[in-house]
Parts: C-alpha cells; sequence; structure tokens
C-alpha cells in the first residue's frame, strides 16, 4: 500500500484503510517432520500440544494456542510461532496495562493480536486522496429539534457488517453501507451493493481500488456511470479487477451526494440525527485495532486530513458514562470491537470523524 505524501497544495486525505482479516494465516505446506504442521479442523488440544512443545511450557502458551486456534492461524515455521507468540505477548501488556488505567474504553485480544502495530498499519492503511470537496460542504442545517440519541439500526435500515479482508477498500464499503441504508429507506426494500465494482470501475474518479479512496468520490463515480450493482451480481474478491459493470444491472442510482463542512460536527450530528447514517473518516492509530468496547478517545491522534486513513459508516449517537459518542459501523467483520461497531468521543472532531463526511441521494 502506497505511504502518506502530498497529492498537491490542496488538502490530501489518504484513505486506504484497516481492514479485517487474518493477516498471518498463510498454507502449509512443509513436510510431516515440521514440528508445527497443523491443519484449522485439528482441534484445540492438538493445536496446544504443538505450541506448547515450540513455545515450551510457559505462562501463556495455552492462552496462545486458545488464540490461534479461535481465528484460524497457520504458522510456517517454529521459528514463526515463536515471534509471533512474543507479539502476542506484548500485545497482552498493552491490553493489560491500558484496561487498568479506568479510561472510557477498552482493548482486548482480537485476530490483530499477533501483528505489530507497523505491520498492521502497512498492511492495512495506508493512501487515497484529495478531500477538497468538504472544504466548504453544502449540508443545510435547519432548525429541527434532534433525537436526544439515535441508532438507525432500530429502523431496519442499516445493512449487516461486512468485511474487507486484505484489501485497501474500506471506502468501498463505506460507501456501500450509507447506500444500503438510503436505499432501503426510500424503497423500504434491503439490498446488498456490490464493493468490488468501486475497486474495479471507479478508478476515473481519482479512486484507486485496493489502495484507497473517498466515499464523495465513488457517489460521483455512481452518479455519472449509470449506478451500482448488487453484490449477488457483482461479487467482492477483495482484489484489484477489470470492470465488469454494465449500466442495465444497476440496483441503485445516486442522484446527488451531500458533503458536510471539513470539522462541522454540528452538521454530522444534524445529517445522522435526522437524515440518515452517513460516511466518515479518522484516523487509525495504534491500539485501536485492539479495541473491544466503551467510547474511544485519544489525546494522540489529531483532526488533519493528512492523518485520515479509514473510511466508515456513522449510524447514530448516543452519550454513555457522560460521554458522547458516535456510533460508527466498521468494516472489519462482525466478531471485532462491538459485533463490528465501535463508539468514537463526539464534540472534539475526534481522529478527524468529521474532516471527510459525505452522504448519498438515491433514485
Amino acid at each position: 500500500m502506497a505511504a502518506l505524501s502530498t497529492v498537491s497544495a490542496l488538502v490530501v486525505l489518504i484513505i486506504a484503510c484497516a481492514a479485517g482479516v487474518r493477516a498471518t494465516e498463510v498454507r502449509s505446506t512443509f513436510a510431516d517432520e515440521n514440528p508445527i504442521r497443523q491443519v484449522v479442523s485439528d482441534g484445540l488440544r492438538e493445536l496446544e500440544t504443538t505450541v506448547l512443545r515450540v513455545i515450551g511450557q510457559t505462562r501463556h502458551a495455552r492462552t496462545f494456542a486458545r488464540f490461534a486456534h479461535r481465528y484460524g492461524k497457520r504458522y510456517e515455521t517454529a521459528d514463526e510461532m515463536k515471534h509471533r507468540f512474543s507479539i502476542f505477548l506484548e500485545s497482552l501488556e498493552t491490553i493489560r496495562s491500558h484496561n487498568k488505567k479506568g479510561l472510557s474504553y477498552t482493548l482486548g485480544v482480537n485476530e490483530f493480536s499477533d501483528m505489530t502495530f507497523e505491520e498492521f498499519s502497512k498492511q492495512k492503511l495506508g493512501a487515497a486522496q484529495n478531500c477538497s470537496a468538504t472544504k466548504s460542504g453544502n449540508h443545510k442545517l435547519t432548525d429541527v429539534v434532534l433525537p436526544l440519541t439515535q441508532d438507525w439500526r432500530k429502523t431496519g435500515i442499516v445493512s449487516p457488517v461486512k468485511n474487507q479482508g486484505s484489501c485497501g477498500s474500506c471506502w468501498t464499503f463505506s460507501t456501500t453501507g450509507a447506500l444500503e441504508a438510503a436505499y432501503a429507506q426510500a424503497f423500504g426494500k434491503s439490498v446488498s451493493l456490490s464493493e468490488q465494482q468501486l475497486v474495479d470501475c471507479a478508478r476515473d474518479f481519482n479512486n484507486f481500488g485496493c489502495n484507497g479512496g473517498l466515499p464523495s468520490q465513488a457517489y460521483e463515480y455512481i452518479k455519472y456511470n449509470g449506478g451500482l450493482d448488487t453484490e449477488e451480481s457483482y461479487p467482492y474478491t477483495g482484489k484489484d479487477g477489470v470492470c465488469k459493470y454494465k449500466s442495465e444491472n444497476a440496483a441503485v442510482k445516486v442522484i446527488d451526494s451531500v458533503n458536510i463542512t471539513m470539522g462541522a460536527e454540528d452538521e454530522l450530528k444534524h445529517a445522522v440525527g435526522v437524515v440518515r447514517p452517513v460516511s466518515v473518516a479518522f484516523q487509525v492509530i495504534n491500539g485501536f485495532h485492539q479495541y473491544t468496547g466503551g467510547v474511544f478517545t485519544s489525546d494522540v491522534c489529531g483532526n488533519d486530513p493528512m492523518d485520515v486513513n479509514h473510511a466508515v459508516v456513522a449510524v447514530g449517537y448516543g452519550v454513555e458514562n457522560g460521554v458522547p459518542y458516535w456510533l460508527i459501523k466498521n468494516s472489519w467483520g462482525a466478531d471485532w470491537g462491538l459485533n463490528g461497531y465501535f463508539k468514537m468521543e463526539m464534540g472534539k472532531n475526534m481522529c478527524g470523524v468529521a474532516t471527510c463526511a459525505s452522504y448519498p441521494v438515491v433514485a
């Protein structure tokens, strides 16, 4: 994935996206005498025996074996297993140390716990696009009284959480997530839309497939190219491919897109409160990938558009233990975070959450 870079004198948003796949999974092709030869169908007991033989009777060896079994991890060599175990121990210490602080959010073991954040960043975060469209947004505030809390899932218009895999395509899942909600709201029925069409076909609108892009530019592509196909008709492969879209197959059409003014959380809250779910982006920082619950906050991440690196969907907001939050749908699978969702502190443009936000108008 491309490194973060300045595209021009204009504001640059880099979004290629964190993903939720088993990055350390590899297929076993080595000889029978290899001490860690295994297949996922092996039981936990057999895996524990293998781990203990390679790592030894250490304090957390069985914990590591349960982790590897749960997430289907496969390590090619004994050295690789030992290396991943050492990273896993560091993750356990980070989690323990963080959770002792009693902050507004918790960390926990997940499928990324045998990866360093540098590895995670290299594989899952990176480059993409100019976000100048939001410098002067076109969302119109009204004097309507906003609901105290909002959760569009309760209305049935929010589609299930998906998993973008190892492709840096979060921008496509952010796009389809907001579009699927808009379609369900407008037509009273659900649809699963094609992320792969955007990966393959939206490059002329300053998007880069598995190397990143922006929902606002994806909406423009859909608007000017006849629509977006269904997931069933144009299935996701998680790889850059040749565009196979035919306009007669369009399941949904975009007649317009609305941009939130850069950094304007009041506009974002108004849109999420009374319109529908909104595509947003933010900066993933070290620790966030092991989020398990609560309201995420940080004094490390900023709201500079140059730092934003992941696109998601804001589906609501609320207050937890006195802390206002955005409720956000991710694309790392339903096993991550709060069943695929997370909460981000509201009111500080935390990690740039209101920096590059937009939503579509469908037909």
